[in-house]
C-alpha cells in the first residue's frame, strides 16, 4: 500500500504508541470488527465466500513485506477515500490490525 510507506519516522512512532500498551490487542474483537466493516470489499475470514475483486484480501495485505501492525493501525484511523469512516477508536484499531497479522500467518 503505497499510502502506508509516507508515514514518515514521526509517523511510526505514533503507530508504535497506538498498538503498544499494557493491554494486548484483542484479536477476537479485530476479527468481529473486521466482519462489520471490511468484509464488504476484502476477504477477511478463511470461511467468507465473496468480496470485492479490487480490495485485497486481508492475508495478501499481511504477508506483504512492508506490513506492520502499528502502520495498519494507524492506517485504519484515517482510511483511503474508498473506505468507509468507521470511526474506530484507537485500540479498536489495533484489534484489526492484530487480527489481520493473525490472518496472515495462517497457513
Amino acid at each position: 500500500m503505497p499510502i502506508l510507506q509516507n508515514c514518515g519516522a514521526a509517523g511510526l512512532v505514533l503507530a508504535f504508541a497506538l498498538t503498544s500498551g499494557p493491554a494486548a490487542a484483542d484479536q477476537a474483537n479485530g476479527e468481529r470488527l473486521a466482519r462489520r466493516w471490511c468484509a464488504a470489499c476484502h476477504v477477511v475470514a478463511s470461511d467468507q465466500r465473496q468480496a470485492s475483486a479490487d480490495a485485497p484480501p486481508f492475508t495478501t495485505i499481511a504477508r506483504s513485506p512492508d506490513f506492520s501492525v502499528g502502520k495498519i493501525a494507524l492506517y485504519l484511523l484515517d482510511p483511503h477515500p474508498k473506505m468507509p469512516d468507521m470511526g474506530l477508536t484507537r485500540r479498536e484499531a489495533a484489534d484489526i490490525a492484530d487480527y489481520m497479522a493473525k490472518v496472515g500467518k495462517a497457513p
